[in-house]
């Protein structure tokens, strides 16, 4: 018991790591962006993998935050930790790979090597919803033991973290639909129709839990620190609604 134990601290201080590294990969791309003067739209900019390094790094550093208060046995933790800190590497190494050679990261199958690489990316996003599922059904399940309001913004985060990777799917393949009616350049232009909802919600398992920390800070009862949890839970409901309708209209 005390091996796993160790086990766990070892996967998570590797995840806390990686996360790190992802987000400092993140704002490397973000400063040759800005100094080079590069375009921030289209398949091309250095802002994706900018995008993908900053928001993989920070949701990886949350999920294990939030892992180690969910009472899992210690390997099941560092297992499901460690292959979504691998996952997010994963993905986030292949966007920055496409984008420094020049070629689209996602809908590209033009040769061999860009057909595997969309592959492996799908796979990953696979991966990173099963992982996903399973931290929330564990959190429904087993949070019961954690603080009414905590509990309550980590359900709702790990909602949104699940309805992020949905969202995905959806651009994923209404993309690959294109390509595969020979459209390639549409697919480009318009695949990524639901960006803004999926970086709002993909940003949940950031904010609600920290909205509750901030909220845990002060001399409130559990009871008014539950509703104020409640109305930021509503507030971010708006905002993801306000988003998907924007996205279902202009699409």
């Amino acid at each position: 018991m005390r091996s796993a134990n160790i086990h766990w601290v070892k996967v998570s201080r590797v995840a806390y790591t990686v996360g790190g590294l992802l987000m400092l990969s993140g704002i490397v791309h973000l400063v040759v962006l800005l100094v080079g003067g590069g375009t921030w739209e289209g398949p091309l900019s250095l802002r994706k993998p900018a995008t993908f390094g900053l928001s993989f790094g920070l949701t990886l550093i949350n999920v294990t935050w939030i892992a180690s208060f969910l009472p899992l046995k210690d390997r099941s933790r560092a297992l499901l930790i460690g292959v979504f800190a691998a996952t997010c590497t994963l993905e986030t190494l292949l966007v920055s790979l496409q984008t420094w050679r020049g070629v689209p990261s996602h809908f590209n199958v033009e040769t061999p090597f860009d057909a595997a690489v969309a592959r492996a990316l799908a796979f990953g996003g696979f991966t990173l919803v099963a992982i996903i599922t399973v931290l929330t059904v564990a959190v429904f399940r087993h949070g019961g033991a954690l603080p009414p309001p905590l509990r309550l913004a980590i359900r709702a985060a790990f909602v949104a973290l699940a309805g992020a990777q949905v969202a995905g799917a959806v651009m994923i393949g209404t993309g690959m639909r294109l390509v595969f009616n020979g459209d390639p350049q549409r697919a480009y232009t318009t695949g990524g129709w639901l960006k803004p909802a999926h970086a709002v919600l993909m940003h949940g398992i950031l904010v609600l839990p920290l909205l509750a920390w901030l909220i845990s800070r002060t001399n409130w009862d559990y009871q008014d620190q539950t509703r104020a949890v409640r109305a930021g839970i509503l507030i971010y409901a708006l905002v993801v609604a306000a988003t998907l309708a924007i996205a279902f209209k202009t699409a």
